[in-house]
Protein backbone atom coordinates (compact mmCIF):
# COMPACT_ATOMS: atom_id res chain seq x y z
CA UNK A 1 0.00 0.00 0.00
CA UNK A 2 2.86 2.35 0.81
CA UNK A 3 4.48 1.84 -2.60
CA UNK A 4 1.12 2.38 -4.33
CA UNK A 5 0.57 5.60 -2.38
CA UNK A 6 4.09 6.84 -3.10
CA UNK A 7 3.78 6.37 -6.89
CA UNK A 8 1.16 9.12 -7.46
CA UNK A 9 3.06 11.39 -5.07
CA UNK A 10 6.28 10.90 -7.06
CA UNK A 11 4.45 11.51 -10.34
CA UNK A 12 2.91 14.65 -8.86
CA UNK A 13 6.29 15.83 -7.65
CA UNK A 14 7.81 15.27 -11.11
CA UNK A 15 4.93 17.14 -12.71
CA UNK A 16 5.42 20.06 -10.31
CA UNK A 17 9.12 20.21 -11.13
CA UNK A 18 8.37 20.20 -14.86
CA UNK A 19 5.78 22.95 -14.38
CA UNK A 20 8.19 25.07 -12.37
CA UNK A 21 10.93 24.56 -14.94
CA UNK A 22 8.57 25.53 -17.76
CA UNK A 23 7.48 28.63 -15.81
CA UNK A 24 11.11 29.64 -15.20
CA UNK A 25 11.91 29.12 -18.88
CA UNK A 26 8.93 31.25 -19.91
CA UNK A 27 9.95 34.03 -17.53
CA UNK A 28 13.54 33.92 -18.81
CA UNK A 29 12.27 34.07 -22.39
CA UNK A 30 10.02 37.07 -21.68
CA UNK A 31 12.84 38.89 -19.88
CA UNK A 32 15.16 38.20 -22.81
CA UNK A 33 12.63 39.49 -25.33
CA UNK A 34 12.12 42.57 -23.17
CA UNK A 35 15.88 43.19 -22.99
CA UNK A 36 16.31 42.92 -26.75
CA UNK A 37 13.29 45.16 -27.27
CA UNK A 38 14.81 47.74 -24.92
CA UNK A 39 18.08 47.60 -26.83
CA UNK A 40 16.27 48.17 -30.12
CA UNK A 41 14.46 51.20 -28.68
CA UNK A 42 17.68 52.64 -27.27
CA UNK A 43 19.49 52.07 -30.56
CA UNK A 44 16.73 53.85 -32.47
CA UNK A 45 16.66 56.77 -30.02
CA UNK A 46 20.38 56.88 -29.19
CA UNK A 47 20.77 60.48 -30.34
CA UNK A 48 17.87 61.55 -28.13
CA UNK A 49 18.61 59.64 -24.90
CA UNK A 50 22.38 60.12 -24.91
CA UNK A 51 23.37 62.92 -22.52
CA UNK A 52 26.49 63.89 -24.52
CA UNK A 53 28.41 63.35 -27.73
CA UNK A 54 29.90 59.84 -27.49
CA UNK A 55 33.08 60.83 -29.33
CA UNK A 56 33.96 64.10 -27.61
CA UNK A 57 35.12 64.83 -24.04
CA UNK A 58 32.20 65.99 -21.92
CA UNK A 59 33.68 66.19 -18.43
CA UNK A 60 36.70 65.46 -16.26
CA UNK A 61 38.52 62.17 -17.02
CA UNK A 62 37.84 59.06 -14.96
CA UNK A 63 34.78 60.46 -13.24
CA UNK A 64 33.23 57.68 -11.11
CA UNK A 65 29.70 56.50 -11.75
CA UNK A 66 26.90 58.50 -10.08
CA UNK A 67 29.39 61.18 -8.99
CA UNK A 68 27.67 63.67 -11.31
CA UNK A 69 24.00 63.67 -12.35
CA UNK A 70 25.09 64.77 -15.82
CA UNK A 71 27.26 61.65 -16.18
CA UNK A 72 25.39 58.81 -14.47
CA UNK A 73 27.96 56.14 -15.44
CA UNK A 74 30.93 58.49 -15.21
CA UNK A 75 33.49 59.34 -17.87
CA UNK A 76 36.35 57.41 -19.45
CA UNK A 77 40.07 58.17 -19.47
CA UNK A 78 39.69 61.21 -21.73
CA UNK A 79 36.41 62.52 -20.34
CA UNK A 80 33.88 60.97 -22.74
CA UNK A 81 30.50 60.11 -21.25
CA UNK A 82 30.32 56.35 -20.63
CA UNK A 83 26.52 56.18 -20.83
CA UNK A 84 26.48 57.90 -24.22
CA UNK A 85 29.13 55.58 -25.61
CA UNK A 86 27.30 52.58 -24.16
CA UNK A 87 24.00 53.55 -25.81
CA UNK A 88 25.59 54.32 -29.18
CA UNK A 89 27.51 51.05 -28.95
CA UNK A 90 24.16 49.23 -29.08
CA UNK A 91 23.78 50.34 -32.69
CA UNK A 92 27.11 48.86 -33.74
CA UNK A 93 26.55 45.56 -31.94
CA UNK A 94 23.01 45.06 -33.26
CA UNK A 95 23.82 46.21 -36.79
CA UNK A 96 26.82 43.89 -37.01
CA UNK A 97 25.06 40.99 -35.24
CA UNK A 98 21.81 41.13 -37.18
CA UNK A 99 23.35 42.24 -40.50
CA UNK A 100 26.10 39.60 -40.62
CA UNK A 101 23.62 36.89 -39.61
CA UNK A 102 21.22 38.01 -42.35
CA UNK A 103 24.00 37.80 -44.95
CA UNK A 104 25.00 34.35 -43.74
CA UNK A 105 21.38 33.12 -43.73
CA UNK A 106 20.62 34.38 -47.25
CA UNK A 107 23.80 32.98 -48.82
CA UNK A 108 23.82 29.77 -46.80
CA UNK A 109 20.15 28.94 -47.32
CA UNK A 110 20.41 29.58 -51.06
CA UNK A 111 23.48 27.36 -51.42
CA UNK A 112 21.94 24.63 -49.26
CA UNK A 113 18.67 24.59 -51.22
CA UNK A 114 20.44 24.42 -54.59
CA UNK A 115 22.72 21.62 -53.39
CA UNK A 116 19.78 19.57 -52.03
CA UNK A 117 17.57 20.03 -55.08
CA UNK A 118 20.01 19.64 -57.98
CA UNK A 119 22.53 17.28 -56.33
CA UNK A 120 25.28 16.18 -58.73
CA UNK A 121 27.95 18.77 -59.56
CA UNK A 122 26.05 21.57 -57.80
CA UNK A 123 26.21 19.67 -54.52
CA UNK A 124 29.87 18.86 -55.13
CA UNK A 125 30.75 22.52 -55.69
CA UNK A 126 28.80 23.67 -52.62
CA UNK A 127 30.39 21.00 -50.44
CA UNK A 128 33.85 21.89 -51.74
CA UNK A 129 33.35 25.58 -51.01
CA UNK A 130 31.94 25.01 -47.53
CA UNK A 131 34.65 22.48 -46.62
CA UNK A 132 37.34 24.88 -47.85
CA UNK A 133 35.96 27.80 -45.85
CA UNK A 134 35.55 25.68 -42.72
CA UNK A 135 39.13 24.40 -42.97
CA UNK A 136 40.61 27.85 -42.21
CA UNK A 137 40.80 29.03 -38.58
CA UNK A 138 38.06 31.67 -38.18
CA UNK A 139 40.23 34.16 -36.29
CA UNK A 140 42.94 33.93 -38.95
CA UNK A 141 40.40 34.61 -41.71
CA UNK A 142 38.95 37.60 -39.86
CA UNK A 143 42.39 39.08 -39.16
CA UNK A 144 43.41 38.61 -42.81
CA UNK A 145 40.25 40.32 -44.08
CA UNK A 146 40.72 43.15 -41.58
CA UNK A 147 44.29 43.65 -42.84
CA UNK A 148 43.28 43.67 -46.51
CA UNK A 149 40.00 45.61 -46.31
CA UNK A 150 39.30 48.97 -44.70
CA UNK A 151 38.32 48.43 -41.04
CA UNK A 152 34.74 49.35 -40.27
CA UNK A 153 31.19 48.09 -39.98
CA UNK A 154 30.86 47.10 -43.70
CA UNK A 155 34.03 45.00 -43.44
CA UNK A 156 32.71 43.26 -40.33
CA UNK A 157 29.36 42.59 -41.97
CA UNK A 158 31.00 41.01 -45.02
CA UNK A 159 33.65 38.98 -43.19
CA UNK A 160 31.38 37.68 -40.41
CA UNK A 161 28.59 36.97 -42.89
CA UNK A 162 30.91 34.87 -45.03
CA UNK A 163 32.33 33.18 -41.93
CA UNK A 164 28.95 31.69 -40.93
CA UNK A 165 27.67 31.00 -44.46
CA UNK A 166 29.06 27.42 -44.65
CA UNK A 167 27.31 26.44 -41.42
CA UNK A 168 23.93 27.65 -42.66
CA UNK A 169 24.55 26.00 -46.04
CA UNK A 170 25.15 22.62 -44.40
CA UNK A 171 22.21 23.02 -42.04
CA UNK A 172 19.84 23.96 -44.86
CA UNK A 173 21.13 21.22 -47.14
CA UNK A 174 20.50 18.55 -44.49
CA UNK A 175 16.98 19.83 -43.78
CA UNK A 176 16.15 20.21 -47.49
CA UNK A 177 17.39 16.72 -48.38
CA UNK A 178 15.03 15.29 -45.78
CA UNK A 179 12.17 17.30 -47.32
CA UNK A 180 13.03 16.11 -50.84
CA UNK A 181 11.76 12.65 -49.89
CA UNK A 182 8.32 13.94 -48.90
CA UNK A 183 5.20 13.35 -50.97
CA UNK A 184 4.42 17.04 -51.52
CA UNK A 185 7.65 17.45 -53.55
CA UNK A 186 6.71 14.52 -55.77
CA UNK A 187 3.18 15.93 -56.10
CA UNK A 188 4.52 19.35 -57.12
CA UNK A 189 6.74 17.76 -59.76
CA UNK A 190 3.91 15.64 -61.13
CA UNK A 191 1.74 18.74 -61.44
CA UNK A 192 4.40 20.40 -63.55
CA UNK A 193 5.60 23.00 -61.05
CA UNK A 194 8.74 24.84 -62.12
CA UNK A 195 12.06 24.39 -60.37
CA UNK A 196 11.96 27.85 -58.87
CA UNK A 197 8.49 27.26 -57.47
CA UNK A 198 9.48 23.94 -55.92
CA UNK A 199 12.65 25.42 -54.41
CA UNK A 200 11.30 28.71 -53.09
CA UNK A 201 7.57 27.98 -52.54
CA UNK A 202 7.69 24.37 -51.38
CA UNK A 203 11.19 23.43 -50.21
CA UNK A 204 12.28 26.71 -48.61
CA UNK A 205 9.45 27.21 -46.07
CA UNK A 206 9.72 23.61 -44.87
CA UNK A 207 13.52 23.72 -44.47
CA UNK A 208 13.78 26.87 -42.36
CA UNK A 209 12.90 25.49 -38.93
CA UNK A 210 16.45 24.63 -37.78
CA UNK A 211 17.80 27.76 -39.48
CA UNK A 212 15.51 30.07 -37.50
CA UNK A 213 16.57 28.83 -34.07
CA UNK A 214 20.25 28.64 -34.97
CA UNK A 215 20.32 32.12 -36.51
CA UNK A 216 19.37 33.69 -33.16
CA UNK A 217 22.32 31.95 -31.52
CA UNK A 218 24.59 33.13 -34.33
CA UNK A 219 23.59 36.75 -33.61
CA UNK A 220 24.99 36.28 -30.09
CA UNK A 221 28.18 34.72 -31.48
CA UNK A 222 28.66 37.58 -33.92
CA UNK A 223 28.26 40.16 -31.14
CA UNK A 224 30.95 38.40 -29.11
CA UNK A 225 33.27 38.18 -32.12
CA UNK A 226 32.74 41.86 -32.98
CA UNK A 227 33.57 42.82 -29.40
CA UNK A 228 36.67 40.61 -29.46
CA UNK A 229 37.90 42.10 -32.75
CA UNK A 230 37.31 45.64 -31.51
CA UNK A 231 39.14 44.73 -28.31
CA UNK A 232 42.10 43.60 -30.43
CA UNK A 233 41.94 46.82 -32.45
CA UNK A 234 40.92 45.27 -35.79
CA UNK A 235 37.16 45.75 -35.51
CA UNK A 236 35.32 49.04 -35.58
CA UNK A 237 37.99 51.79 -35.66
CA UNK A 238 38.02 54.47 -32.94
CA UNK A 239 36.49 56.76 -31.91
CA UNK A 240 33.37 54.67 -32.71
CA UNK A 241 31.75 53.61 -29.40
CA UNK A 242 32.06 49.84 -29.70
CA UNK A 243 31.63 47.79 -26.53
CA UNK A 244 34.80 45.85 -27.29
CA UNK A 245 36.78 49.06 -27.82
CA UNK A 246 35.41 50.40 -24.52
CA UNK A 247 36.68 47.28 -22.73
CA UNK A 248 40.09 47.64 -24.41
CA UNK A 249 40.28 51.28 -23.31
CA UNK A 250 39.22 50.37 -19.78
CA UNK A 251 41.88 47.66 -19.63
CA UNK A 252 44.61 50.27 -19.86
CA UNK A 253 43.03 52.16 -16.94
CA UNK A 254 42.31 49.09 -14.80
CA UNK A 255 44.60 50.16 -11.94
CA UNK A 256 43.15 53.70 -11.85
CA UNK A 257 39.47 53.20 -12.76
CA UNK A 258 38.44 49.51 -12.65
CA UNK A 259 34.76 50.50 -12.75
CA UNK A 260 35.10 51.46 -16.45
CA UNK A 261 35.29 47.76 -17.35
CA UNK A 262 31.91 46.84 -15.87
CA UNK A 263 29.31 48.66 -18.07
CA UNK A 264 30.40 47.38 -21.53
CA UNK A 265 31.17 43.91 -20.17
CA UNK A 266 27.72 43.64 -18.56
CA UNK A 267 26.06 44.83 -21.76
CA UNK A 268 27.77 42.10 -23.78
CA UNK A 269 26.95 39.42 -21.19
CA UNK A 270 23.27 40.38 -20.88
CA UNK A 271 22.77 40.73 -24.65
CA UNK A 272 24.44 37.42 -25.49
CA UNK A 273 22.53 35.67 -22.70
CA UNK A 274 19.24 37.10 -24.00
CA UNK A 275 19.84 35.95 -27.58
CA UNK A 276 20.92 32.48 -26.40
CA UNK A 277 17.80 32.18 -24.23
CA UNK A 278 15.55 33.17 -27.13
CA UNK A 279 17.37 30.70 -29.39
CA UNK A 280 16.89 27.85 -26.89
CA UNK A 281 13.21 28.73 -26.54
CA UNK A 282 12.70 28.69 -30.31
CA UNK A 283 14.55 25.39 -30.60
CA UNK A 284 12.26 23.78 -28.03
CA UNK A 285 9.16 25.17 -29.71
CA UNK A 286 10.29 24.06 -33.17
CA UNK A 287 11.25 20.58 -31.99
CA UNK A 288 7.86 20.20 -30.32
CA UNK A 289 9.10 20.36 -26.73
CA UNK A 290 7.61 22.39 -23.93
CA UNK A 291 8.15 26.14 -23.95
Amino acid sequence: MTAIAEAPAAAESGLDRATRAARRGRIAYLLSVGWIGLLLLLAAAADVVSPADPGAPAGPPRLPAFADLGHLLGTDSIGRDVLSRLVHGIRISLVVGLGATAIAVVLGVLCGLLAAYFRGWVETVVNLLTDTMLSFPPLLVLLALAAVLTPGVPTLLLSLGLLFTPTFARLTRAAAMAQMQRDYIAAARSLGASRSRIIFRELLPNSLRPVISYSVVVVALVIVIEGSLSFLGVGVPPPAPSWGAMIASAKDQLHLAPYLMAPPALMIVCTVLAFNTIGDHLRRRISGGSA
